[in-house]
């Protein structure tokens, strides 16, 4: 059997769906998509679009979590690619206080979320 699957989502959890929803829309320009909320509210998922692909970012938000979430030693991450000129938007984001990682010999860096999550930032090619 072969099988043929595409990406759809990926997923981080937060604990403050408001204010990991305004980061992404203002250090990234995402836009919420969809959301689906829990009939007893004990979840809400927010998936988030580039307007570009189909890939999307669902933000989970579990109503009984209080603690920050373990995020290992980090090295998984989401990469963005964003247009227009990059240097522009690294010193927006730096503007931003959420750059946490540079590599300038390899030309990215990375973005930190409100909850840790670390977003690697390309120029489109």
């Amino acid at each position: 059997m072969k099988i043929n699957s595409r990406f759809d989502h990926f997923n981080f959890n937060v604990l403050d769906l408001e204010k990991s929803l305004a980061f992404y829309e203002k250090a990234l320009g995402l836009k919420e998509l969809r959301r689906k909320e829990a009939g007893d509210g004990s979840f809400i998922l927010v998936y988030l679009t580039d307007g570009q692909t189909g890939f999307s970012l669902e933000l989970t938000w579990l109503r009984d979590r209080t603690e920050a979430y373990d995020l290992g030693e980090c090295e998984f991450h989401l990469c963005m690619r964003v247009a227009g000129n990059y240097d522009e938007v690294h010193s927006f984001h730096r503007e931003m206080g959420c750059i946490c990682f540079e590599n300038t010999d390899m030309g990215l860096y990375f973005i930190e979320d409100p909850d840790g999550y670390w977003i690697e930032i390309l120029p489109v090619e």
